[in-house]
Formats: structure tokens, sequence, C-alpha cells
């Protein structure tokens, strides 16, 4: 039934009124004070919903819950069991919707967690937890005489010097790893740039698919995601890579996935946020033909329109330097026009750049420098 149809309501105010909803629409219900609109919205339809929703559970849940008297209405047809949201007097948050206002997301949020079930977002296969036995079964299905090689990736895109890691692992008996793509001898690798991010998958062993090679195989994917926390990586000497966790991964497309909690699903946390926006539902962007509205200017003669002085179309000192450092790091002249410079540079000085450029700027007759990534 695509529709309410209600006959009869005389809860409190209401004069024995018939009426029909559509289902799945927004519905606004209007009308001067005491008109009966909480009467027909409150104390019918969600009366009425609540309680034949209660009337359906079993005797012994419906001990623990409020048992609610029938609404004055001769009959209601196609309802759905309800849910009422409480008005309240909020102020105003980007980070507050009906949904947390009303507390309501937060259920929904346990909902997912403890019920639902993810998914790959490559294959759309359902995602499950991986077993030492499993991890050695999917790689004892490969050709006989296949080889592998066990990788234990502890570090993976993050910043730091890990001179202690590299020395424990060495302490420990491991001697090789591969460090940012490389593969190296740990002995000659004392510590890594400590302002760059790295990746090092340590070495667990070498070994070839046959006939009792399963034990050897398990001892090294267990000591893999013993040292990393739940992660194993292998690559066969064709280039072919299996990524397994002991958590969440899918085993088709090597895709790992961190663990479902309730923070998962929440906006308002660093770990469920989307990446653009940072949950709030927008994103601030800007339009490059206001910030260069004359390409035909070079960037020393004012191009970019918010580096300039208040009183003339010129860059201030700050952004002269800038420009300047720009200029020596891409190579091209400060007077060039902004249309002219390379797709590559115009983006750098629009988007900002990863790589780390040399900035040297004065100040009070000094001359300073500094390497740092232009955003």
């Amino acid at each position: 039934m695509d529709r309410i149809v209600i006959k009869g309501a005389r809860e409190h105010n209401l004069k024995g009124i018939d009426l029909e909803l559509p289902k799945n629409s927004l519905i606004v219900i209007t009308g001067v004070s005491g008109s009966g609109k909480s009467s027909l919205a409150f104390d019918t339809i969600y009366a009425e919903g609540e309680r034949r929703y209660v009337e359906s559970l079993s005797a012994y849940a419906r001990q623990f819950l409020e048992k609610m008297d029938k609404p004055d209405v001769e009959s209601i047809e196609g309802l759905s069991p309800s849910i009422s949201i409480e008005q309240r007097t909020i102020s105003k948050n980007p980070r507050s919707t009906v949904g947390t206002v009303t507390e309501v997301y937060d259920y929904l949020r346990l909902l997912f967690t403890t019920l639902g079930t993810p998914h790959c977002y490559r294959c759309g296969r359902a995602i499950t937890t991986q077993s030492i036995q499993q991890m050695t079964e999917r790689l004892l299905e490969l050709p006989q005489g296949t080889k592998l090689t066990v990788f234990s990736p502890i570090v993976r895109g993050r910043k730091g010097e890990y001179r202690k890691e590299l020395a424990a692992l060495r302490r420990d008996g491991y001697t090789k790893a591969r460090i940012d793509g490389k593969m190296v001898e740990l002995i000659e690798v004392d510590g890594l740039d400590k302002r760059k991010k790295h990746y090092i998958d340590v070495v667990i062993d070498r070994l070839v698919v046959k006939e009792g090679v399963g034990l050897r195989l398990s001892d090294a994917l267990e000591l893999a995601t013993g040292l990393s926390g739940g992660i194993a990586k292998v690559e066969t000497s064709e280039g072919r890579e299996f990524f397994f966790n002991e958590k969440l991964s899918c085993i088709e497309c090597g895709i790992s996935y961190p663990e479902i909690t309730l923070t998962t699903f929440s906006f308002n946390s660093p770990h469920g946020a989307c990446p653009e926006c940072k949950g709030l539902g927008e994103k601030t962007s800007f339009d490059p033909s206001l910030v260069v509205p004359d390409q035909e200017l070079s960037l020393i003669d004012g191009a970019i329109a918010p580096w300039n002085k208040k009183t003339e179309k010129k860059p201030t000192a700050l952004y002269e330097d800038i420009i300047l450092s720009l200029s020596r790091h891409y190579g091209f002249a400060p007077e060039t026009p902004f249309r002219k410079l390379p797709k590559k540079v115009r983006d750098a000085i629009l988007f900002g750049t990863e790589e780390e450029i040399e900035f040297i700027y004065r100040k009070g007759g000094r001359r300073y420098s500094f390497f740092e990534p232009f955003e």
C-alpha cells in the first residue's frame, strides 16, 4: 500500500477527520495553535504505529516496554512502525544534524557496527578476517614451483627516522628489508630521512611452493603478522602480490581495511570523516580566474591578485621572495606572463606541491632559507 489511510480520528480536539497521506514523502502539517497538529501526528499516527509494533513482539519482549493505549480512531491502514523525534531548542553547529541532535544517529552507527558486513569497494566482495591457515591455503593453491617472498610491512606511509626499529630488527636476526621500494641490507641502514614518508617491508622468508612447504610457509606468515600487527605481504617472482590481514582485508584485491568501530560511521571523527570535506558536508574551493584575473601579467607584475599590495598591483616583499624562490626551483623567468608558464608551474602555484622547495627570504638586511612544500 502506497499511502496511509486514516478514518474517524477523534483524539483530543480532532473531530472525526478522514485523511490519506502518501508514503515515502515529506509531509508538513500546519495550522493555528490548538488545531490538532500534534494530536494527528503524534497522538494518532505515531501512537498507533508504535502500539502495533510493540504488539508484534514476543510476550517476553513486551514485558520490558511501556504499554500504549489505542488512540481514538476508527481505523488506520497502511501504517508501518513509526519513529517520533523530540523537538528541542538547539544552537547552530555545522557538525550537528537532525540525526546527531536527536541521537538517532548513535543507534544507526551501533546498528551498522554490530550487524553490518563490510564489502570491498573495488570488487564488491564481502570482507572477512583471515586466519594463518586460510592465508597458507590460499598461497598453496599457486602452481608448483612458484617462488614466494614473505614480507612484514611494519611501516606504511609514515614519517620518521626509525633508528630504534631498524636496530631492533637487526638485533632479532633480520637481515633484509625493502625500504621505499628498494631492497637493502639492514646492516647498511642506520636511519631514514625523518622529513619523508617511508614504507618498510621486512623480508621474513623466501620459499618455493612445493610438497611439504606448508608448515614453513605457515610459520613465516605467523612471524610476519606478529611483527606488523596482523599484516603479511607475499610476492611471487612474477610480481604478483598478495596482501593478507588477520583483521579485515579483501583477498582478491589485496586491499586491507581498518577495524569497523563506532567512529568508522562518525563524520565528527577523523576515522570516519570524508577526507575532502572533513565531515562538514561541504568543501571550500576557489575560482582560478579570480585568483589570476589577468593572465597576461607575470608573477612579479602582480598576476596573483591575493599576493598584491592594497595600494598597487605589485606583490608584497614576502611574495616577491616566494616568486623568486619558485622561479629558481622551476627554472622560469619571473617576468614570464602567467599564461605562458608551463602547466606544471601554474598548477604548483595555484594548488601547491608535495615536493620540497628551497625558499629564500630577506628580513632586516639578513638572508634566510628553508626547505618545505609550497602550500
